[in-house]
């Protein structure tokens, strides 16, 4: 019976591309010298540090400028709040979604079930997989899941015959 998965994951091989791609930059460009902007990058998340807020959007905007070259979706980064990290500095913290939130697989399940196709929606821990008797209901659930912006970056693998 064909069936494929929704899941939520970003290639970290390309992330980490595009990061250290992103301090050369910083480290090269004139605005930068003398701010102290950093851009680390942890197991949980990347987190810039700068003196003033400006420079700190600016680290942003480098930053995802070159992980949209990296092909990366930028529904995975939630940007969180500056907050003051001693001294004259500060901090603020990108959370890289990983998975699907339970909250946002019942959302997947109640957009397919809705469309009344012959399917059956399952939430597997932090994946979601469609199964069905016809690849045309599976190619359809897959464009209305694709056209229905949850404010999540999803990829559709594992299809199969």
């Amino acid at each position: 019976m064909p069936s494929f998965d929704i899941v939520s994951e970003i290639d970290r091989h390309e992330l980490d591309n595009a990061v250290n791609q992103a301090k050369k930059e910083i480290a090269q460009r004139f605005d930068f010298k003398g701010t102290n902007t950093q851009i680390e990058l942890s197991a949980d998340g990347i987190s810039l540090r700068s003196e003033t807020e400006g420079r700190l959007d600016a680290a942003w905007d480098v930053l995802t400028t070159r992980l949209i070259r990296r092909g990366l979706p930028l529904e995975a980064f939630q940007l969180q709040d500056p907050l003051p990290a001693g001294g004259k500095t500060i901090k603020q913290d990108v959370v890289i979604q990983v998975g699907i939130p339970t909250e946002k697989a019942r959302e997947i399940v109640k957009l397919v079930k809705a469309m009344k196709k012959k399917v059956q929606v399952a939430i597997q821990g932090d994946t979601v997989r469609v199964t069905g008797k016809k690849r045309d209901d599976l190619q359809d659930v897959i464009k209305a899941v694709k056209e229905a912006e949850l404010g999540i970056a999803m990829q559709f693998t594992n299809f199969r015959d």
